[in-house]
């Protein structure tokens, strides 16, 4: 059975605690929240009110930025959320890419090579933390002195979702994560914010080429994810793919054969879902939250048909 997630951001508080009680009927598997410092709300804090008036969904950031986010806090923010949540949390990490959220912080963002040290870094010594072990580290990405999570402790062990596209940090996500999140996304455009994307057939199958061949060797490898970008329940789904199509520089064809967006009737939106497992391997699909109710019908048909 395919699995789908919620990305959304508060606005208020009732209208939050509202949209957790919604995605939890609808099926959702979890409620994540992205984490940018400065833009959005914490993650952590709206999650933990979330979770209060909830029983089965899961809560994650989507994704917090290794190269601003020091493993201790996060460590512990991980660990509170689980503690308040019962054992729902999740671990999401990236690389980051937004050169504000660096200047912010009085840091400069640093190179690709650079930032691919830091997340690796950052998931190895959040993990340890959450893990119970102490932590010493002292490179120049990452410093550390004798770290440790006493408390609180995870409810269970954190799964870690790792999302980006980078290619060496996808084969390490191969060989260490539990869930590899693609976001398709390529080079950062000049708003710091945009980027170009690898949604083409060749790309998606280099990415899971770099995937596979870290997972080489493991009993079981990490699930697949597709960060959704576009979701339009429509009877024209060629009409209302075009403007992505054009904007990103596919054919119509070709956007619609990504994991990326999900256009089309609910019937062909089902089919889109069975076809990603079969040629990419991804079960697992994380969307925007203005897909809540357009795709409520779609979750309900996926869990009557396993």
């Amino acid at each position: 059975m395919a699995i789908f997630s919620l990305q959304a951001q508060p606005t208020d508080g009732p209208g939050w605690l509202d949209l957790a009680r919604r995605a939890e009927a609808a099926g959702y598997d979890a409620l994540l929240a992205a984490d940018h410092p400065g833009a959005v709300a914490s993650p952590f804090v709206a999650l933990a009110a979330a979770a209060a008036v909830t029983s089965t969904i899961g809560f994650g950031s989507y994704v917090s930025n290794a190269g601003v986010r020091e493993p201790m806090l996060l460590a512990s923010d991980v660990a509170t959320l689980d503690l308040l949540s019962g054992g729902r949390a999740r671990l999401g990490l990236g690389a980051g890419h937004t050169p504000a959220e660096w200047r912010a912080i009085g840091r400069e963002r640093p190179d690709v090579a650079g930032r691919v040290r830091r997340c690796v870094a950052v998931a190895e010594a959040v993990r340890a933390l959450l893990d119970g072990d102490e932590v010493t580290v002292d490179t120049p990405e990452l410093a550390m002195r004798a770290a440790r999570l006493e408390t609180p402790r995870p409810v269970r062990r954190i799964p870690l979702t790792f999302g980006g596209a980078n290619s060496t940090l996808l084969r390490w996500a191969g060989a260490h994560a539990d869930v590899v999140g693609l976001a398709g996304l390529g080079r950062t455009l000049p708003d710091g914010h945009q980027h170009e994307v690898r949604w083409r057939a060749a790309e998606i199958e280099h990415q899971l080429a770099c995937v596979a061949a870290g997972a080489a060797g493991r009993t079981e490898p990490p699930a697949l994810e597709a960060l959704v970008q576009q979701v339009v329940v429509t009877d024209d789904a060629e009409a209302a793919a075009a403007k992505t199509a054009e904007e990103t520089g596919l054919t119509v064809a070709e956007l619609l054969a990504t994991p990326f967006v999900l256009i089309g009737t609910e019937d062909e939106i089902v089919a889109a879902v069975a076809e990603h497992r079969r040629r990419w391997g991804v079960t697992r699909f994380v969307v925007r939250v203005d897909a809540l109710d357009p795709l409520s019908p779609v979750l309900a048909r996926l869990a009557s048909t396993g």
